[in-house]
Formats: C-alpha cells, structure tokens, sequence
C-alpha cells in the first residue's frame, strides 16, 4: 500500500486543522447564547488567553529572542499597549454617571431601581464597545500564531521527508488540531460578546481557518528562513503575549466581579479554559 508524499501529507495535515478550526467557530454559532452562556464562555475565554499569553506566547518569544529582559520588556510593551487603547476608546461605567442630580447629599432613593437599570444599561454598552476591541487585538495575536503553527507543521514534515524525525509532522499537527477549535471559539464568542452579526463571524471564522495553512505554504515560499534569522517574531510573540494578558486581565476577568450571581460557574468557566491551555502545553 503507497503511503502519501510529504506534500500531500502536509495538504492532509492542514486540511484536518482547517475543519478543526472552522468546528471551534461554527460550535458557538451553533449554541443560543444566553446571558448566562455567554458569561461562562467569556470567562472560558479569560482562562484560555490568560494561559496562551503566559504558558505558550511568553516561552516562545523567550526561545526566539534568547532574552527574558527582551522579552519582558515587549510582554509589557504590548500590555500598556492595548491598556491604553482600551482606556481612551471604550469606559466601563459601575456608578453613576458625573452630574447626576442623585450624586450629591440628596440622594432621591424612590428612583433607585431606575439607576440600577441604568448603571446596568451602561456596563452592557461598555463591555460591547470592549470586546469590539478585544477581539480585534484577540484575532491578530491568534493569527500570527496561527502563521507560525502552520510554518512548524510544514518543517516537520519537511524534516520527517528527509528521515530526521519520521512521526514530527504527526505530532505537531496533534498538537495544531487539538488547539485550534478552542482559538477559534475565543474570537467568536468576543466577537458575539461585542454584538458582531452571524455573517461577520462566519466571514472572520473562515479567515482566521486559513491562517495555519496559509503558514505552511509560506514555509516553501522562504519565510522559515527570514523567520530564523531575525528577532522579529519574538518581538511580535512578547507584545502579543502582554495584550492578551491586559485583555484577559482588565476586560474578560472583571466578569467575575460583576456577575457575582453566577460566581461559581465563571469561576469554574475560567479554571476550564486555564486548563485546555496547560493540556496543550504538556502535549506541545
């Protein structure tokens, strides 16, 4: 029995990922969200990216800037970075607003219920305007990272063809496919949490399938070779790995404060997420 050449094997391997990763997007468009569903998945959200910052970026920009000051310094470049930009474009509004005739010694407590409902109304317009930004900056760093699981499938099978590792190609693509349903499910449900229509997230869950293996084609076109021989990637690895950490930090784990009625399922949601990400770092 003829057994597949290395290029179909690769064309397989990305072929796999690539429904892997449409199945992460389409599984959430799929579900009716609820408040509560949502929640939960955000707060899943939250633990994913707080471990793919901290377990799987903050590493690999390590490995290829041989530098953990470097490093560092770029992890808190890119957090200052989305801070900043999440701070100027968007508020999260918990009180009441500057102004307001109730905020002063004369508090009227007959329209107390009418504020709540307010107060309410404006963390809702808050969080959207949030996760508008936050899947923005969630989907570029999944991405490029999604590039370069595509440019290590290509190597390894490139490496297991020249009879260096023979079974290389099998386990990063394990690895690729076991990850990318979960990547994919974090932009969707940021997206959904920013109130994106069905038809933009079907779109950018179909773009972003493409990423690994657009990667793997870019493996044969030369850019292993620029990849290996500057420390650009390291840099865009720490800045992605400190924006991901502000976006789970200062916009997805605040989520747990707000909605202290379902304290123990969110926080159950984000020990979940934190644990796919340490499976998949064990497995890596």
């Amino acid at each position: 029995m003829s057994t597949l050449t290395p290029g179909w094997l690769l064309v397989t391997y990305c072929a796999l990922v690539l429904l892997a990763s449409l199945a992460g997007g389409w599984l959430l468009l799929a579900i009716h969200l609820t408040h509560t569903r949502l929640q939960m998945a955000v707060s899943f959200v939250a633990g994913l990216m707080l471990g793919i910052s901290l377990l799987h970026f903050l590493p690999d920009a390590e490995e290829q800037l041989h530098s953990l000051d470097l490093t560092v310094d770029w992890l808190l470049g890119g957090y200052l970075a989305m801070f900043f930009v999440q701070r100027f474009f968007h508020f999260h509004h918990h009180d009441l607003p500057e102004g307001d005739p109730e905020d002063c010694c004369g508090h009227d407590h007959s329209h107390a219920h009418s504020h709540a409902e307010h107060a309410e109304h404006a963390h809702t317009l808050a969080d959207k305007s949030a996760r508008q930004l936050s899947w923005v900056g969630t989907a570029l760093g999944l991405t490029l990272h999604s590039l370069l699981d595509g440019l290590a499938l290509a190597a390894a099978v490139a490496a297991g063809a020249q009879g260096h590792v023979k079974i290389a190609g099998l386990g990063v693509a394990l690895v690729v496919i076991l990850h990318k349903p979960f990547d994919a499910m974090a932009v969707s449900t940021l997206m959904a949490a920013g109130g994106s229509s069905r038809l933009s997230r079907h779109i950018l869950n179909g773009l972003f399938a493409l990423a690994s293996p657009l990667g793997a084609a870019l493996f044969y076109v030369g850019a292993s070779h620029f990849a290996a021989g500057t420390p650009v990637l390291g840099y865009a690895l720490g800045f992605c790995a400190g924006t991901f950490l502000c976006i789970a930090s200062s916009d997805l784990l605040p989520e747990l404060q707000f909605h202290s009625h379902d304290r123990f399922k969110l926080s159950a949601a984000l020990l979940a997420g934190l644990a796919v990400a340490v499976i998949i770092g064990l497995f890596e």
